[in-house]
């Protein structure tokens, strides 16, 4: 069986500030109309010249303010996709603060303009109330959306950088891997499944799509339903192209809708961090190892992302990872999902960095330290893989420095990379 190529949802960054625009306009050209045969004696207590140069002025301004502010604002995030990930910037670029302020900036210019015509309509010598402060408000708005944009910009500094994409990762291992201790012994997928007949297989068809989440609940009511056990080979974060399998369903009494089975798997054009805490990790070590870079040369920022790097592999080790196996309200398996196990994980976080930052006394000593308060906090079943990077960072350095009294220094465990270290060599 087939699955019906994955459609996402439409982007809609447009639509807010067309939105605001097409409100504004129609508003301003009503607003008076209505007020004239509702209200018809009352007037804002202005000149009409006065309010005439009034909206004239809010009109002019704001459309040069929007096109300094937003010129500005696209040139800041494409120098940080640049500096940074631009997988990460358009996070922050997608921010619906952005797309509100262009919308309330918009508003207000079309607002002006449109309630510009309505002053002395008719030569009636008045000024309508409702649309003067509809005016004034809507310039007090852009200016609390232009100090709330500014300091969404400022969530592009470097260290605001790490915390949002950290947070991001700890949202994800909240919500997605399940704790050490709720665990409870369960049959190793390859043996609950060898010997069961594969009654359906469900591929994609369409343009390569990111695995975004797998909707394990429906899933295993779908496998519950059909007396199945639901084989994910894929696993979220993958790149899926044309004929790719998504899963296979094992004897099943009856085949399930496939189009039930297609819905159960989120697709979509980009990685996102909704099940996928492993993607925090990967756009920190992106973001570690572009610093290194000989063009950048910057391991003090790589010594900041470890640190998120650190809190991570933390949470991480405490938490269940390699058996994706779930079992109905029975107890009998229902589904199985490929999870990256601890090594994976340790892979993915020290292998870039640590080539890249080999010659770094500084990023030594933080990976030093990292590897050495991992083996002290995690349990003991996570302590043997950490210890085999202490070894293989420990000859690292020695290929890489040379001078004994350099290779000392970048032996030593420091947070800081530079700073205070600790008097004992890593575990």
């Amino acid at each position: 069986m087939t699955l019906k190529k994955s459609t996402e949802l439409f982007r809609r960054d447009w639509v807010i500030p067309a939105l605001y625009a097409s409100v504004a306009f129609l508003a301003g050209l009503t607003f008076a109309r209505i007020e004239d045969r509702i209200l018809p004696g009352l007037s804002a207590k202005v000149s009409v010249a006065a309010a005439m140069t009034f909206y004239s002025a809010v009109a002019s301004g704001m459309i040069a303010l929007t096109g300094i502010v937003f010129s500005f604002t696209f040139v800041m995030v494409q120098f940080s996709a640049t500096a940074y990930s631009p997988r990460i910037v358009q996070w922050l670029a997608r921010d619906p603060v952005i797309s509100h302020a262009l919308g309330i900036f918009t508003a207000t210019f079309l607002y002006a303009v449109a309630a510009l015509m309505e002053v002395d309509r008719g030569g009636s010598g008045t000024v309508p109330f409702v649309s003067a402060w509809v005016v004034a408000g809507l310039l007090l708005a852009s200016t609390g959306m232009f100090i709330a944009l500014v300091r969404r910009i400022s969530l592009l500094r470097v260290d605001s950088m790490l915390v949002f994409t950290g947070d991001k990762g700890r949202e994800a291992i909240a919500a997605s891997c399940r704790s050490l201790q709720t665990l409870t012994t369960a049959i190793a997928p390859a043996d609950a499944i060898r010997d069961l007949p594969r009654g359906q297989t469900l591929s994609h068809h369409g343009r390569p799509c990111s695995v975004q989440a797998v909707d394990i609940p429906a899933l295993v009511s779908l496998a519950r339903s059909s007396g199945a056990i639901i084989e994910v080979v894929v696993a979220v974060g993958d790149t899926v192209v044309e004929m790719t399998p998504l899963l296979n369903v094992l004897g099943a009494r009856e085949p399930i809708d496939e189009r039930k089975l297609g819905n159960r798997i989120k697709l979509g054009s980009e990685r996102t961090f909704e099940q996928d805490p492993k993607y925090a990790i990967r756009l920190l070590v992106d973001i570690a190892i572009k610093a290194l870079s000989p063009a950048i040369n910057d391991p003090t920022t790589a010594v900041q992302t470890l640190d998120q790097i650190e809190d991570l592999l933390l949470r991480l080790g405490q938490r269940h990872l390699e058996n994706g196996t779930f079992h109905d309200g029975d107890g009998e398996l229902r589904l199985v999902v490929p999870f990256p196990g601890w090594d994976d994980l340790l892979g993915l976080a020290f292998d870039e960095i640590s080539f890249y930052g080999a010659t770094s006394v500084q990023v030594m000593r933080r990976m030093n330290a990292l590897v050495s308060d991992l083996i002290r906090f995690l349990p003991e079943e996570r302590r043997p893989a950490v210890r085999r990077w202490s070894a293989r960072l420990k000859t690292l350095i020695s290929r890489s420095f040379t001078n004994i009294d350099e290779r000392t220094e970048a032996l030593q465990a420091d947070r800081q990379g530079l700073g205070v270290p600790r008097q004992e060599f890593p575990v």
